[in-house]
Formats: C-alpha cells, sequence, structure tokens
C-alpha cells in the first residue's frame, strides 16, 4: 500500500473511533448501572460505556452514549455514577468541542428516576431538550450526570451541593476520557436543583478538576436560601402537593448527609409512614395526595421537634455561601412559583457585594419550568462569548 494511503487510512481511522481502546463496553440493561465491586483509580475517569438509544438520546447528537464512571461520595471513597454524552455532528474544531456538562432538575431519588433509565412522567426530564439540542447544534458536545446514587448504588444526596457539584464535575472528565477530541474548555449549566448543583460545582471546580478549564456556569434559577425557606414552608397548613415531595426529598437529602441527625424521628407518624417512598417514588407520583403531595407542610416534623441541627446541614448546602471564580450567569422567571425570585435575586446580589462576577437576568411572566427555554437563544449567546 502506498505510503500516502496508508497515512489516509489510519488518519480516517483515528477519526472514526473516538474513544479511548481501554474503555470497557458496559452491558444491556439495568447490569449497566450496577459497577464492579472494587472501584480504582481517579475520579471522574470511565468504568465502561455503551452506545445510548432510549429515550434520553438527544436527536440534534451525531452520538449518543451511556456513560459509567467514578466520581466520590459524601464520605470522600469512590462511587459509580451515571451518565450519557451527546456528541455534535460534523468535524471537531481546532481544539476539540467544548464541553457543556448540564445538571438536570428535580425528578426523585429512587434508582428508577435516572433520567438515562428513560423516566420522563410529567416531563420531568424532556422539557430541556430543545436547550441541550441547539447546543449541539451549536457545536458543544453535551455531558449529563444522573447524580451520585440516582440509578446507581447508593441514596441520592438530594440538594447536597458537595455530592451534586462532583457528579457534575467528574462526567466533564469522563466525557474526555470516553473521547479526546473534546476540549478542555468547558461550560457547567443546570436548572433548579441542576442550577443549584452548577453553582456548587462552579465553585469546586479549580481544585476538583485542575486539568480542565471551567469558562463560565449558567445557572437558570437555581435553588438557594434554603435553611430560611425550609422553616418558613413547615409552618402551612396547606396540603403541599409539589413542594411537599421537594421538601420529602430534602429530609431524605439531609439523613443521606448525615445519618446520626435521625431525620426519620423528627416526623410525624403520618410522614413516616410515607417517607420510605423517597426512595421508590419519583417527584410526580411524590407529589399526589396518596403521597406528601396530600400532607399539611405543618404535619411534616413532629410538634416541638429540634430542627436546628437539620436546618445546619441545609444551610452548608446554601449556594449563597460560594465565591465561584469564573463567572455566574443567573436567568430567573418573574412567574416562578417554585424557585422564588425575591431569593434568586438575593443570591444575586450576594455574589456581586462578594466580588463573584455575576450576571443576572429576569424573564417577565416566565414559569419556573419555562425559563428553560425562553432564556435560551440569551444563555447560548453568552456561552459562545465565554467559550471564545
Amino acid at each position: 500500500m502506498p505510503r500516502a494511503l496508508l497515512a489516509l487510512v489510519i488518519a480516517f481511522a483515528v477519526l472514526a473511533a473516538p474513544a479511548s481502546a481501554d474503555v470497557r463496553k458496559g452491558p444491556k440493561g439495568a447490569a449497566f448501572y450496577k459497577p464492579p465491586k472494587h472501584l480504582h483509580g481517579k475520579h471522574g475517569g470511565l468504568i465502561w460505556a455503551r452506545k445510548q438509544t432510549g429515550s434520553d438520546a438527544l436527536k440534534s447528537a451525531k452520538r449518543n452514549t451511556l456513560l459509567l464512571y467514578r466520581s466520590k461520595g459524601l464520605s470522600s471513597s469512590l462511587t459509580a455514577v451515571s451518565g450519557s454524552l451527546a456528541i455534535p455532528k460534523g468535524k471537531p474544531p481546532k481544539g476539540g468541542w467544548p464541553v457543556i456538562t448540564y445538571a438536570h432538575g428535580t425528578i426523585g431519588s429512587a434508582d428508577a428516576c435516572a433520567p438515562t433509565r428513560g423516566y420522563d412522567a410529567g416531563k420531568l426530564v424532556s422539557y430541556a431538550y430543545p436547550l441541550l439540542n441547539r447546543w449541539l447544534k451549536a457545536g458543544y458536545a453535551v455531558v449529563r450526570t444522573d447524580y451520585d446514587g440516582l440509578g446507581t448504588p447508593g441514596v441520592h444526596a438530594y440538594l447536597v451541593g458537595r455530592s451534586e457539584g462532583r457528579s457534575v464535575l467528574d462526567a466533564a472528565r469522563a466525557a474526555r476520557a470516553y473521547d479526546h477530541r473534546l476540549s478542555k474548555r468547558f461550560i457547567i449549566a443546570g436548572h433548579s436543583q441542576g442550577g443549584h448543583a452548577a453553582l456548587f460545582a462552579a465553585a469546586m471546580a479549580p481544585q476538583w478538576v485542575p486539568d480542565l478549564r471551567l469558562r463560565g456556569t449558567v445557572a437558570f434559577a437555581p435553588a438557594s436560601h434554603l435553611a430560611t425557606q425550609f422553616p418558613i414552608a413547615l409552618r402551612s397548613s396547606s396540603a403541599g402537593g409539589g413542594l411537599g415531595a421537594i421538601i420529602a426529598l430534602g429530609l431524605r437529602g439531609v439523613d443521606t448527609a448525615d445519618s446520626q441527625l435521625g431525620v426519620p424521628s423528627l416526623l410525624t407518624p403520618q410522614a413516616a409512614a410515607l417517607y420510605p417512598q423517597t426512595k421508590t417514588r419519583c417527584y410526580d407520583k411524590l407529589s399526589r395526595p396518596d403521597s406528601f403531595g396530600g400532607v399539611p407542610l405543618n404535619q411534616f416534623v413532629k410538634s416541638g421537634a429540634n430542627l436546628q441541627p437539620a436546618l445546619t446541614v441545609i444551610g452548608e448546602s446554601d449556594p449563597e455561601h460560594l465565591r465561584p471564580r469564573t463567572p455566574i450567569r443567573i436567568e430567573q422567571g418573574t412567574a416562578d412559583g417554585t424557585v422564588f425570585e425575591a431569593f434568586t435575586k438575593q443570591l444575586a446580589d450576594e455574589y456581586a457585594n462578594n466580588g463573584v462576577k455575576v450576571d443576572y437576568l429576569t424573564y417577565a411572566g416566565v414559569s419556573h419550568g419555562g425559563i428553560v427555554n425562553s432564556a435560551a437563544a440569551d444563555a447560548t449567546k453568552w456561552i459562545r462569548k465565554r467559550l471564545k
């Protein structure tokens, strides 16, 4: 074979086979989420991967891949986290495709709720697909974490910033381990719970993934001031609906972060009877009248129970105390009935007063779920500038 032709064949083979040679092919079905008994290596390393064809695959991608990667849990021991990677169509630009690591909003803590497992009742996941497909068309690779304990062994630490942030950052590192055509430059983004996770990831990035280059973070309606809102909500005599589900998941998150607090002992008999559902039901079912959605909020916790230790743990995951070093953009709808505009404005003001470079934009009449796509064009324009 002529040398020129041989060189062309080799070059084509390299382009056509992006995955690292040492990446194991993951098993089919639910077995994909069960990692080897002993985990070794650095956080952000790949355990295995396989083609993604389920409903969570993004249509604008050239290729969707399921990832199982290493991260670190709250005890700092290695843990397995699942996620997915979507690669843009076309050839990678010089330096590789920039990466957006995206954190999803509240869907629950049960393993079945993991986005890569295809759970999407009430469009808890797919509402963000237009935004994610927009980013793929703009030439950015999109990697999404399921979060530690959501789909994989362990219990998901809902709204525990340290756990979420690690999952988000290690997903970006794992994506590059799978496909070396990805750039080291990356953006963090997320909505609601994911906005909360994105802010923690932004603050942690310089120490957690010093090998990557964070250019900025977009937080759509991020949860904040949790320790302030939690006791206020628990004074309401109304049935909680979706808020009841969030509070129940939050209590499970506190319990996961520090089991010695004895969260179950704080609950009323009615709430205690429902508490195991936080490990088996997703957000939509937890919001129903036959679950936490039907319990008056002031009947979640026993009268006279000492909530202060739990509030201290919740406060440790309040993002207003963070000091991210890279630019932050916060998008908020004025008609948001889940993450209130007043608290998000306060968050942005606190960042600005403490030297964080923050842009804060509001969108009149836009709801909690609507902000993701109402702000999509503006957010993408901001990302494009940050990745130049």
